[in-house]
């Protein structure tokens, strides 16, 4: 059983405040999804090929590797452009509630890839999370469309969360956000591009005036480095606990969300209980996980 220092643990903390920022950005920028996940991916690798470049490390890895990563990029592309849609169909709390979901998701995915069993207490964890769900489905019957792509994004996050654990094994953190980001920025300039050639269309493509302030946010702060701390932190914890901890994402997102955009983000009674039920699993794990259950 892994076990983690206080710094570990404030580290991991961190990168999922900073990951709750990212709905905030996302819901400021007034450019489409898609085009919000390409400057961002593109900005990012950019960025990380300059830094890599001064430090003079190699970012040549095997052929088959850098299909791999590149492939994981697609993956993330698809879950960024899942997670600012649904911020932008519904509210950012109802985009982090669903996204909540990833311990669940994880709990099932993980031990499938890792070909062990499955585990009582992460299936048990995730149901808390589904229970707080429901709680929010009732009571915010106006934002189920919002509430379902965010569940899907964190079904992707959880996918690309349990393939980066495996990629940490081998290689540095720096070098699987590179070619992540560059495949992400690959696979979104494609649509992005044949929106443009589509003039008629009404979406807003290229990134107005302070846009272009929050994209360098979301790109060199909530990317570049929350993205290979965390490819770094999964080296310390299991997929399950990094998904779990990602729990409080709507948390700090929701409180974020609040002082930016204030009544606009003023929920139900229902949706914050729901919330509270996920917090619950969040600080349940690290107990449950010192009892003779951990490993059943």
């Amino acid at each position: 059983m892994k076990t983690n220092s206080i710094k570990d643990y404030f580290q991991l903390h961190f990168v999922v405040l900073i990951a709750g920022f990212t709905a905030i950005l996302g819901a400021l920028i007034s450019a489409h999804s898609l085009s919000i996940v390409f400057f961002r991916t593109f900005l990012a690798s950019a960025g990380l090929f300059l830094y890599l470049y001064l430090k003079n490390v190699p970012i040549k890895i095997s052929v088959k590797a850098t299909w791999q990563l590149l492939a994981t990029g697609g993956i993330i592309a698809l879950h960024w452009f899942t997670f600012f849609y649904a911020a932008k169909i519904s509210t950012v709390a109802i985009c982090l509630a669903g996204f909540s979901t990833g311990s669940l998701w994880t709990s099932l995915l993980e031990p499938l890839w890792e070909k062990r069993k499955i585990r009582i207490i992460e299936v048990g964890l995730g149901l808390m999370v589904i229970v707080g769900l429901y709680l929010i489905f009732l009571f915010e019957v106006d934002h189920i469309m919002g509430l379902l792509v965010g569940i899907f994004s964190a079904f992707l996050s959880a996918l690309f969360s349990v393939i980066n654990a495996q990629f940490a094994k081998k290689h540095s953190p720096q070098i699987i956000t590179f070619y992540e980001m560059l495949g992400a920025a690959f696979i979104t300039f494609i649509p992005v591009l044949y929106l443009f050639i589509q003039a008629d269309n009404d979406f807003i493509l290229i990134p107005q005036g302070l846009d272009w302030l929050w994209l360098c946010i979301l790109a060199f702060v909530c990317t570049v480095y929350a993205f290979a701390e965390g490819v770094e932190l999964i080296r310390k914890f299991s997929a399950f606990t990094f998904n779990l901890t990602l729990n409080l994402e709507p948390v700090y997102g929701i409180i974020l969300a609040y002082i930016f955009f204030g009544e606009k983000e003023r929920m139900t009674v229902g949706f914050y209980a729901g919330t509270f039920i996920i917090l619950i699993s969040v600080l349940l794990y690290p107990l449950l996980k010192k009892t003779k259950f951990s490993n059943s």
